[in-house]
């Protein structure tokens, strides 16, 4: 596994585990469809959540979340539709980004793209 790869998962760890401790269940993990990859599907309550998770090791490219560009959004919302009309789902569903950079705490915006 390359060392892009292993940040990556380590970072979807630490997401993970946070998004859990503050109430959430995880349904599935890197959710993979010819649109792209949807990190963490989660349930927060009646609701489904498609987590995206961004790390950066320093914001001299601009920060994690500065990196979600219209393009990423068009792909997540592409595959969560994918996800949505392959599952049995029929709940509400939201975007949730979780943040994380060294020596801080998980950032969580909860409905990260409420016009998506």
């Amino acid at each position: 596994m390359s060392r892009q790869r292993l940040i990556g998962k380590k970072a979807e760890d630490v997401a993970c585990s946070f998004m859990q401790q503050n109430g959430l269940t995880l349904i599935q993990r890197n959710y993979q469809c010819r649109f792209g990859e949807i990190d963490l599907v989660m349930q927060d309550d009646d609701t489904l959540v498609f987590v995206e998770v961004r790390y950066r090791s320093s914001g001299k490219f601009g920060g994690a979340i500065e990196s979600i560009d219209a393009n990423k959004r068009r792909k997540l919302v592409f595959a969560a539709n994918h996800y949505l009309q392959n599952s049995a789902c029929d709940q509400p569903a939201r975007f949730d980004v979780v943040a994380l950079a060294p020596n801080q705490p998980p950032q969580w915006i909860c409905n990260a793209f409420m016009d998506s």
